[in-house]
């Protein structure tokens, strides 16, 4: 197995909902795995809604501490609208990061930020979902890290079986 360079942590999550969009978000994003802590997301396991099966490739484990096992070159990026973190359009994402990310009713714990190498947060008025905000700092990450693949070529192999939308070019609108 590779060495891992983005995996994604979730401290005490409740939602199910919520632990599939990120799963999804995973998949979507290519991160190696997804890590989380706490009781409480296993309790409501059974209501499952990873409808990509992002399980299938990436390992969804229950760990007792976020920081135990990883690589020693990996950077801690806890996400939190926490005063004095950095804007996430200004951060410069790490090559390899666990991105760590509190439970959906509450914050991170002060020791955890404590541990980070940087805290950030997604500039919005009011907070976002656990799933949504997931999906932004890797949409981030992606973005700003000069390999993001696009063309027709992606959109066939990302899209399902029932979207066949094409744009037209202006010269066949004419």
């Amino acid at each position: 197995m590779t060495e891992p360079h983005v995996i994604i942590g979730l401290i005490n999550p409740k939602s199910p909902t919520n632990v599939g969009g990120v799963m999804r978000a995973a998949g979507c994003y290519q991160a190696d795995s997804v890590l989380y802590t706490g009781e409480r997301y296993d309790r409501a396991a059974r209501f499952y809604t990873d409808t990509q099966d992002a399980m299938e490739s990436i390992p969804l484990t229950n760990v007792d501490s976020m920081f135990d096992n990883l690589p020693s070159d990996m950077k801690v990026v806890c996400v939190e609208l926490a005063l004095g973190a950095t804007p996430l359009p200004e951060f410069e994402h790490p090559e390899k990061a666990i991105y760590v990310f509190g439970p959906e009713d509450h914050s991170l714990h002060q020791s955890i930020a404590d541990r980070a190498d940087h805290v950030v947060y997604v500039p919005t008025v009011g907070c976002m979902n656990l799933a949504a905000t997931v999906n932004v700092v890797l949409y981030d990450r992606i973005a700003k890290s000069g390999t993001t693949v696009a063309g027709d070529d992606l959109i066939r192999q990302s899209r399902d079986s029932r979207n066949r939308l094409q744009v037209k070019s202006s010269a066949e609108t004419v």
